[in-house]
């Protein structure tokens, strides 16, 4: 039979035993005639549960259920979570959320004598984000909460805006797309913006461990199916918008409208202030809708802008430096500085600029946001694999058209130009299954435009042909006219084997070349029919560079005295 307790009863201090992963160690009790009244959930009690029946986590997964436990049985696309709740009782749930069919399927599936409060609503998972705050004690009012989104940038910026608040002496965690940070502690992520029951408990948790600021990416994704429901942002952020996800979203308007949640005054989870680069067109479209008239000066949307659009913060001539980093002229409100970042490219400019001003609005001093951002290393953005050799290898996340056209032409920047002088550019790519199709030719034609070499390889295939998503980017890469492709552009080629297309490139490549392997940058994984196979970018092309190194080795005379 099911545990069941009183809301009345505390938990008697911190309990013994290791910390949950993800959870707080100490939650007090929330009675589920509570939760029915602030959901308007009908609360149907079965067998020997009462009105007291007490709350004390959440989950969607039956097989994480923890004793006390409240089981989400939401409605899925193939079955219905209420087909498990047998399994969340037996390990301890005491109460069920779920909708009419599910709490009819729990007759079928429950044993008689269960004892388990259950609440009815009509659509459970729009609640589930508020049940789940309620239950945690609503973290996100107690500390200062900072979601970014848009479509690139949002792991760069995330990165960069921890840093100045860490410098600036604030206990920071991170949760993103890379990993989730709890007081410098790193767990992997699965996905960008957690489920609302895991991403409650995890904020409940870094305030129990003395986070003060949290920064998150907030994924489109999470904004329409109420990841972040029952989150409470002091600061929301605003990168840029190019086609993505339009598999879930089915155009460019619905991707915005879901972005725009962050912002828009009327809706229930946005930001109390803003922050927005208005370097595209709806990056200007969001900040109109910012906007709050009639408010306070300092309750208006704040503007980044790294070209012609009158912005807060501006960005003047970015200049490369020969180590790599890209050094700016900035102004704003207060006065003028330099923004240098650990990384090439205007776009990164315009992540590293919003960062500052993200921290600003946070309370961190400029200078103290300057010194931090300039030091910071974001994985698999950009990132340099150096074994020695005469050329560039650099792994990056670049997974969308706009994504794949900004590196490249950034990295044609620091070629020199197409000149029969400069060095020559190749790039690795391929495009996830089971994602959104649209960008596949799209994604094939950026990267024809942007380089020499092209080869077409296998991402994550995930449930698709392989052969048939690669055939979708070839073909946008191969319909790229000869006169819009590089001087000296070799045919795009085909290479199904990632590691062998890595060598390729690899193997290709000559003193001042650039090979550029995009797509998967962070990711140690490939998933192929459902089976995750480990694969890290980073890792092979350092294989194929020990090979092409030890060959160039081999095939060099020895001088006469090692002979």
């Amino acid at each position: 039979m099911a545990s069941r307790g009183s809301a009345g009863k505390g938990t008697g201090g911190k309990k013994k035993g290791a910390k949950v992963p993800g959870r707080p160690r100490e939650i007090a009790p929330t009675a589920v005639t509570v939760l029915s009244t602030a959901t308007g959930a009908r609360l149907d009690l079965v067998g020997g549960a009462d009105r007291d029946t007490a709350v004390r986590g959440v989950t969607l997964r039956a097989q994480d259920v923890r004793p006390g436990d409240l089981f989400a049985a939401l409605p899925g696309a193939s079955t219905h979570g209420a087909r498990f709740a047998d399994q969340a009782v037996a390990a301890g749930a005491t109460a069920i959320l779920t909708d009419s069919a599910g709490r009819a399927e729990l007759a079928r599936v429950l044993p008689p004598e269960t004892a388990v409060a259950v609440l009815i609503h009509s659509n459970p998972r729009s609640v589930l984000g508020s049940v789940s705050a309620r239950v945690y004690g609503n973290p996100s009012q107690r500390l200062k909460l900072i979601g970014i989104t848009g479509t690139s940038g949002k792991t760069t910026t995330s990165y960069l805006v921890e840093a100045a608040l860490l410098a600036a002496g604030h206990s920071v965690g991170l949760i993103g797309t890379v990993e989730t940070r709890v007081n410098g502690v790193a767990q992997p992520s699965s996905l960008t913006t957690p489920e609302a029951p895991t991403l409650q408990a995890l904020l409940a948790s870094m305030l129990e461990d003395g986070v003060d600021v949290v920064v998150m990416e907030v994924s489109s994704h999470a904004l329409s199916l109420g990841r972040v429901d029952g989150a409470h942002f002091a600061i929301g952020a605003f990168t840029n918008l190019s086609q993505d996800h339009l598999d879930f979203h089915h155009s460019m308007r619905a991707y915005f409208d879901a972005k725009a949640q962050l912002f828009a005054p009327a809706s229930p989870v946005h930001a109390v202030r803003s922050v927005i680069c208005v370097d595209d067109d709806w990056g200007r479209r969001m900040a109109e809708i910012a906007r709050r008239p009639g408010e306070a000066p300092h309750m208006q949307p704040v503007t980044v802008s790294t070209g012609p659009t009158p912005a807060h913060w501006r960005a003047g001539e970015s200049v490369p430096a020969p180590d790599g980093t890209t050094h700016t002229p900035i102004v704003e409100p207060e006065g003028r500085h330099e923004l240098v970042i650990p990384l090439p490219g205007r776009y990164n400019v315009a992540n590293g600029l919003l960062a500052v001003a993200v921290a600003h609005a946070a309370g961190v001093p400029v200078s103290t946001a300057l010194e931090a951002v300039a030091k910071v290393s974001v994985p698999g953005r950009l990132q340099r694999v150096d074994l020695g050799q005469p050329f560039l290898a650099l792994v990056d996340y670049a997974h969308k058209p706009g994504a794949v056209e900004a590196v490249l032409t950034t990295l044609r920047g620091q070629l020199g130009g197409t000149e029969s002088s400069a060095g020559r550019l190749a790039v690795v790519l391929g495009a996830g299954g089971d994602r959104d199709a649209g960008k596949r030719p799209l994604m094939g034609a950026a990267a024809a435009r942007g380089a020499e070499l092209v080869v077409v390889t296998d991402d994550n295939p995930r449930s698709e042909d392989p052969a048939a998503i690669r055939a979708e980017v070839l073909a946008g890469a191969r319909g790229v006219d000869e006169a819009d492709r590089p001087p000296g552009a070799e045919p795009v080629r085909e290479v199904g084997d990632r590691a062998a297309a890595i060598a390729e490139a690899i193997a290709w490549a000559r003193p001042g070349d650039i090979v550029l392997v995009a797509g998967k940058g962070h990711e140690t994984g490939q998933e192929i029919n459902g089976v995750k196979h480990p694969f890290d970018d980073r890792e092979v092309v350092a294989q194929a560079l020990e090979s092409v190194i030890g060959d160039a080795s081999a095939s060099t005379p020895a001088a006469e005295g090692d002979r």
